[in-house]
Formats: C-alpha cells, sequence, structure tokens
C-alpha cells in the first residue's frame, strides 16, 4: 500500500478521533439515541378539522384532542396547527392564529353564555336554552312590533328594518349563503358579513 505523508496524518488523525470517542464512552451513542427516542406525541391524538374564527380569511386548522372518549368525558386539547390541506392557508397560520391553544387554555376565556338582567350590576351565567329562548322571543315582539308589509303607495315590501345581522367570517359559503336566506326570510333588510367588513 502506497501511503505519502499527508495521507498517513489523516488517517493517524482517524484513527485517534475514532478511539479517543470509544475511550470517552461514545461508542454507543447510537443505540442510547435510538432507545431516547419519544413516541410521537400526537400519534395517539384524535385529530378535528376546523376554521379558525378570528377574521374574514378562514383558514383551515386542525385540532389534537386527548382522552379516554368515555361518555360525558372531555377530551383536552393539547395541540392547533394550520391544515396543509386546506386550500386557503396550506398550512400556515398567522401569529393570532398560531396562539389559538393560549385562547381555548386561558382561564378568562367564557364557556357558557352570561345574561344582565335590567338594573342589575353584573353579568351572571345562563344555560343556552335559557340564552337561545330569550333571544328568539326578543326577535319575535321586535318584528311583531316593526314589520312594515307595505309602503305608503301599498306596495307589499315586507321589511324588518329594526333590526340587522352581522354574520361570522368563519363560515364557508354555502353557511353565509344559508344564513343570508334565514336573515332575509325574516325580512332583514341589514344584513352583512364580518368577511365584507
Amino acid at each position: 500500500m502506497n501511503v505519502n505523508r499527508r495521507g498517513f496524518i489523516k488517517l493517524t488523525a482517524a484513527g485517534l478521533a475514532a478511539s479517543g470517542m470509544g475511550a470517552l464512552g461514545f461508542g454507543h451513542v447510537g443505540e442510547a439515541l435510538a432507545s431516547s427516542v419519544r413516541a410521537f406525541k400526537l400519534a395517539a391524538a384524535k385529530e378535528t378539522r376546523n376554521t379558525c374564527t378570528y377574521c374574514s380569511v378562514a383558514c383551515g386548522i386542525l385540532i389534537y384532542s386527548m382522552g379516554d372518549r368515555a361518555k360525558n368525558a372531555h377530551s383536552n386539547i393539547i395541540h392547533i396547527e394550520g391544515d396543509p390541506d386546506h386550500p386557503v392557508n396550506r398550512g400556515t397560520l398567522c401569529p393570532k392564529g398560531s396562539a389559538l391553544l393560549d385562547i381555548v387554555h386561558a382561564p378568562t376565556r367564557l364557556t357558557a353564555p352570561r345574561y344582565r338582567a335590567a338594573g342589575a350590576g353584573e353579568f351572571k351565567e345562563v344555560s343556552w336554552d335559557f340564552a337561545l329562548d330569550r333571544i328568539a322571543r326578543l326577535m319575535k315582539d321586535d318584528r311583531d312590533k316593526n314589520f312594515i308589509a307595505k309602503n305608503k303607495e301599498g306596495v307589499t315590501v315586507n321589511r324588518w328594518t329594526s333590526v340587522g345581522m352581522l354574520a361570522a367570517s368563519a363560515s364557508s359559503s354555502e353557511t353565509a349563503f344559508l344564513t343570508w336566506k334565514v336573515a332575509r326570510s325574516l325580512g332583514m333588510v341589514v344584513f352583512d358579513n364580518q368577511a365584507r367588513v
């Protein structure tokens, strides 16, 4: 074997480095590294597709939750990320969308409707049935009081101008269309969507 001086020095340095690594206890680094690898934390999580609720862009998100899925048991959301298959954001999220997990777990987040009675000084937590029934009752009373069936010339107009509706931006086009149909069927003239605002 023909070895020149430069090749001899390289071969000697490589041998010295290998024996030094073994002497220092790095001989089984590969095995130790393989044994320390953790299982992927989302492997056992349930994945749910949803839409970010912040703005009118309506980015797709993936919500990962853990729990035993027993009846009446609440799962804990452990991770939220952008949906790479969503055509709007293709997996990217803005800073607000990236912080959704913090908002979900915030102690100040409202999880139930609240109601402040006339003359009361503070809000109290109420059930969804109470809140929805109250909204429906107030809408019905206002529509009965302010509905305009005919204008001054006697032309049928079917207008309800005392109430307006601002729809959510994070809904699909189909949901927005159905919301618009419901609002128009009630006679609402003042109607808009947050996506346009």
